[in-house]
């Protein structure tokens, strides 16, 4: 490919973008970026009863979370502008009336009632064809000129060539597509009400702003003869059409509400991470080499190609989106870790601390442990809860105490434990040296390990499943777990 490629993702503003949307835009962006070409935002709006301003902004904030950034459309400008179809009407008024002037197209006066007359005939008589039946095709262009002038209502027909044979699209997804032609009718591209209709819109946009391939959903594909009259009609060259597969949920029907979440915004809102939710959404299709899985972003941006999707539906799996989130998440520095999702989620969980509060060191030490345990941003906060804690405020499980202090012996466990515990110092107070003190305590007391372990975790974290006992102590610091065993002993029998 070469730097001409110009591509473009035209989401309608009638509510939020959803997971299908939302891979056709990473499609397109990631194959600009590839072919060094350019990547277009345009808002289709001319959905009057559904479109909105604030539409329009929850896709932006969805794409820019997506970190998808593009070269022209709103907020950015561009050569080809507007880039709303709402501020593009007298472009589409232009183009049609030049299609009238020139024959390529025509009024229509047929009523509704007409129509379905029409319709009902051609069944009646069992007529292959039931479309428009080009009632109004051959009227003398003056006596039709005269009609319009007069006030007559009507729409605008384009004029599908007598002799047009088969439509066939090269698609780059399904390869030859072949449409006949005799099932074209002469559809309307302007309404009665002076609005154009989306299949004009769509072409008379992608001619003039020079879009060289389209990428978007399958659910289109019955759409593409239709348009590639429109690109005719109008002496435009006919872009190359990608039509990328649906995707499916877990049932193997169309993703749905009834699948789970399907908005980008609430998958942001969850806590899955922009570079992993692109990363997966890419895979629903696409293929790097067919065994890959983890693709950062700017391999993506490289390698990107449409000879690789393809033409199967594509099946949803919540399951491995999360474990995709896990990976990105063990993934991260210890210091972005922490900036990123440690510090924001225990803000949220109602936990008062800053980067001054600790060092670098104290930091990262609780991002080696935590970080791997994190599946999802929350379970960060989670985690880290006891460390965060004091012996006063410490919460305890009730089934942890039961099961690993409220035991016949436990007492005599915690003193042996503070015992050893108190002979280090607090320039002492590190993992290696917790672990070596508490590492005899089993064979001394002649208790199993596990028996003296848990007790000691439920001491000092509250429950029985925690980051490693010796990090975490450390960071909890000497005074703070002598005085959680000290409070675990008045539950130790």
């Amino acid at each position: 490919m070469t730097s001409h490629v110009r591509v473009r993702f035209a989401p309608s503003p009638t509510g939020k973008l959803h997971i299908g949307g939302a891979r056709t835009a990473i499609y397109n962006w990631a194959f600009a970026r590839a072919n060094h070409g350019t990547f277009i935002l345009r808002i289709d709006d001319t959905d009057p009863t559904r479109s909105t301003a604030e539409n329009t902004q929850v896709i932006l904030r969805a794409m820019r979370w997506l970190g998808l950034d593009w070269d022209e459309g709103p907020e950015v400008g561009g050569d080809f502008g507007p880039y709303a179809q709402t501020e593009r009407l007298d472009l589409y008024r232009e183009a049609a009336e030049r299609l009238l002037a020139e024959g390529r197209a025509y009024p229509c006066f047929c009523t509704p009632e007409q129509l379905e007359a029409d319709r009902e005939a051609a069944r009646a008589r069992k007529d292959p064809f039931q479309g428009y039946q080009r009632r109004c095709r051959d009227i003398d262009p003056a006596e039709a000129r005269r009609r319009m002038d007069a006030g007559e209502p009507y729409t605008i027909r384009i004029k599908v060539p007598a002799d047009r044979g088969d439509v066939v699209i090269n698609d780059a997804v399904h390869g030859r597509v072949v449409f006949d032609a005799k099932e074209l009718d002469d559809f309307v591209i302007f309404r009665s009400d002076g609005t154009p209709t989306y299949n004009f819109a769509t072409v008379v946009d992608d001619a003039m702003m020079g879009i060289t391939h389209v990428i978007r959903g399958d659910d289109h594909l019955s759409n593409t003869p239709r348009q590639v009259m429109v690109y005719e009609a109008l002496g435009a060259p006919v872009p190359t059409f990608a039509h990328i597969s649906m995707i499916l949920g877990a049932d193997g029907k169309k993703l749905s509400k009834r699948h789970g979440a399907t908005s980008v915004e609430e998958y942001r809102d969850a806590g899955y991470l922009s570079d992993a939710f692109v990363n997966y959404l890419s895979l629903l299709g696409w293929s790097l080499d067919g065994e890959t899985t983890i693709i950062p972003r700017d391999v993506l941006a490289s390698q990107f190609s449409l000879e690789r999707i393809s033409k199967n539906p594509a099946t949803f799996d919540p399951a491995k989106l999360d474990w995709m989130n896990a990976e990105y998440i063990n993934a991260m520095s210890d210091g972005a870790f922490v900036d990123e999702i440690l510090i924001p989620q225990l803000a949220a969980a109602g936990k008062e601390v800053s980067r001054a509060s600790h060092t670098d060191a104290w930091w990262s030490l609780l991002a080696s442990i935590v970080r791997p345990r994190t599946k999802m941003p929350a379970d960060a906060a989670q985690v880290a809860a006891p460390i965060f804690a004091s012996a006063k405020t410490l919460a305890y499980d009730e089934k942890s105490v039961a099961k690993g202090l409220a035991k016949e012996g436990m007492a005599r466990v915690l003193d042996a434990t503070r015992v050893a515990l108190g002979t280090l110092s607090a320039d002492d107070w590190k993992a290696e040296h917790i672990d070596a003190a508490l590492e005899p305590l089993p064979d001394a007391l002649d208790l199993k390990k596990r028996i003296v372990f848990q007790a000691v975790r439920v001491a000092e974290c509250g429950n029985m499943v925690s980051p490693p006992l010796g990090e975490t102590m450390q960071l909890i610091g000497r005074d703070d777990c002598l005085a959680r065993i000290d409070r675990a002993l008045t539950m130790a029998l």
